[in-house]
């Protein structure tokens, strides 16, 4: 969803030729190939096919395949995206090789070091010789960590260009039996799966609510296993869903009465659709979701994730704004400053 948009605007550019590399970090269908597909990229001119593994494991394993690629092809300039091991595996190979890096959704920080995360945003931002930061704090964290102002490039929000170019088709994407009113809920991060406590509570709480209102729950395949471990997966009362694709997950977005997460990208988008968004984590590398748009950190406290939910359903949710540069033509100016440099 980052990279489609810009590509399309270095393809308008006219000035470039581009090599699409898929390392397969993430590999099942829904959560890889259909998005290649409704964003209308095609398939990767290559593909690593990395697959799953440990954080260790994965990151030697892309960088063992990354870099035979890149001594073929000789870029001028790679560009990396958002903060999965892939990104920081990637900028590690081209540092060494003497390759300029971009680096797209340079500068956010959560300062929790816990987060996997937050590692390879610290590594990739060292490394990169050319960072696009989606809002001013992440100009800010950069320049305070020691990154000369010249490098830094304020573009806005890459995710706001696939959103907005998607929104028309989202609605002809949903499930025929969508109900009239939802919330949407998505759980993901280690930190919250792999805590079987922690997670089978959060069911149970879930399944409280969706007395109140349906809780749709496309299910992550990482915390689908976990939640099949614990045996929570008969719940009856949660209406569970399998990945959905970009389109229908957009489509689901926009029309939930609130949305629950752990996702930094959908505290982006729900933000912009002027969602309410209710955020399970104690931080977030995307402040300016809080201080100007609609989500709110409810941490692991789920007394507060109950009275916030209960309050948007009564008619109060925070009211929020699109934060600066989220206009759909991040993507232009980034094309526009690589078009500029030799």
């Amino acid at each position: 969803m980052k990279l489609a948009p810009v590509h399309r605007a270095l393809q308008c550019a006219g000035k470039f030729e581009q090599v699409v590399v898929h390392t397969g970090q993430h590999y099942d269908f829904n959560m890889s190939d259909v998005f290649f597909q409704e964003l209308g990229l095609g398939a990767p001119e290559v593909n690593l096919g990395v697959g799953s593994g440990s954080h260790a494991q994965q990151t030697a394993e892309i960088m063992s395949r990354f870099e035979p690629v890149v001594l073929e092809h000789k870029p001028d300039i790679v560009l990396v995206y958002g903060d999965v091991n892939s990104t920081a595996a990637a900028a590690l190979v081209c540092s060494k090789l003497g390759i300029r890096v971009a680096h797209v959704e340079a500068g956010l920080r959560s300062f929790d070091r816990s987060m996997p995360e937050e590692i390879n945003r610290l590594i990739t931002d060292q490394l990169a010789d050319i960072l696009f930061t989606p809002s001013d704090d992440g100009d800010a964290n950069l320049l305070r960590e020691g990154i000369p102002a010249e490098r830094i490039h304020l573009v806005g929000n890459v995710m706001i260009d696939t959103l907005l170019q998607m929104l028309p088709r989202c609605e002809s994407h949903l499930p025929a039996d969508l109900p009239a009113k939802y919330a949407l809920v998505t759980m993901h991060r280690p930190s919250n799966v792999d805590d079987p406590e922690w997670l089978s509570c959060l069911v149970r709480t879930l399944s409280e609510l969706s007395s109140e209102i349906d809780i749709l729950f496309p299910i992550h395949p990482r915390t689908k296993e976990r939640i099949r471990q614990l045996g929570l997966d008969g719940d009856g009362m949660l209406q569970w869903m399998e990945p959905a694709s970009y389109l229908t997950f957009l489509g689901l977005q926009k029309n939930a009465t609130l949305v629950i997460t752990d996702s930094g990208g959908i505290q982006e988008e729900t933000t912009f659709l002027g969602v309410p968004c209710l955020t399970m984590r104690e931080n977030t590398e995307r402040p300016v979701t809080v201080t100007v748009g609609t989500n709110v950190l409810v941490g692991r406290d789920f007394g507060r994730l109950k009275t916030e939910f209960r309050k948007i359903l009564a008619g109060q949710a925070r009211q929020g704004a699109s934060p600066p540069l989220w206009d759909g033509r991040a993507s232009e100016r980034i094309a526009g400053i690589l078009a500029r440099m030799n």
